[in-house]
């Protein structure tokens, strides 16, 4: 199954690759807008419904080559063990709602946004919350940046993964004090990241693992 979502994702961008003069129109239409989700009667042509539908195709967009390369990895890295944790069914169930949480996250602080939201991060965010739970111990190999030299290191997953939500609720808040409605920044949507790992948490413990298996090693 996570090999099933890294190929969806490739070819959803790739059917973003031939829109050509159309991207924009594509991406309006099947991107996540805060503001017309909550307020669908002020766009012409708009429904509830049609917003709805949004919070799953967004996931499956990516706004580049580079932020489509980024997500993918993350999926790569940790999303195998947490299927092997889940089966694959409860997997897809668990991975398409945390996605969902995090967009729902994203709305409720930047509720009067009308930038498009998409990419796959939140999902992604949701299984990096499982994984912190499921594999702490878990050896990360990642790069230390020291100025002029990058190190690779060996950290545990759980140490890795903590520093990355503390590092997103901190942009995130520091977002929102600034006076950002929709906490997006630099075009990075925060607060979708936070509500995806705290919704996987949440749908880790509800979705129960069937087993529990030794991680594979993973290497960032």
């Amino acid at each position: 199954m996570n090999n099933l979502l890294l190929l969806v994702n490739v070819w959803a961008f790739a059917v973003e690759w031939v829109q050509g003069d159309r991207l924009g129109e594509f991406v309006w239409r099947n991107a996540f807008v805060p503001a017309r989700f909550f307020h669908p009667g002020l766009y012409e042509g708009w429904t509830f419904l049609a917003g709805v539908g949004t919070i799953f195709t967004a996931m499956f967009l990516h706004g580049g080559l580079m932020h489509l390369a980024g997500n993918m990895l993350y999926l790569w890295i940790f999303g195998d063990n947490v299927e092997d944790a889940l089966g694959h069914g409860r997997y897809l169930v668990f991975y398409l709602g945390s996605g969902a949480g995090a967009t729902l996250a994203h709305a409720w602080i930047s509720s009067a946004s009308e930038v498009p939201s998409l990419g796959a991060s939140g999902a992604i965010a949701g299984v990096l919350g499982a994984y912190f739970v499921l594999f702490p111990r878990a050896r990360v190999v990642t790069v230390l940046p020291l100025f002029i030299c990058f190190p690779l290191i060996e950290v545990p997953a759980g140490l890795y993964l903590l520093g990355w939500f503390l590092l997103q609720f901190w942009m995130g808040s520091a977002a929102v004090v600034a006076g950002s409605q929709a906490a997006t920044e630099g075009g990075v949507a925060w607060w979708a990241h936070i509500g995806g790992f705290v919704t996987g948490l949440l749908l880790l413990f509800w979705l129960r693992p069937a087993r529990r298996p030794a991680p594979r090693y993973s290497i960032r």
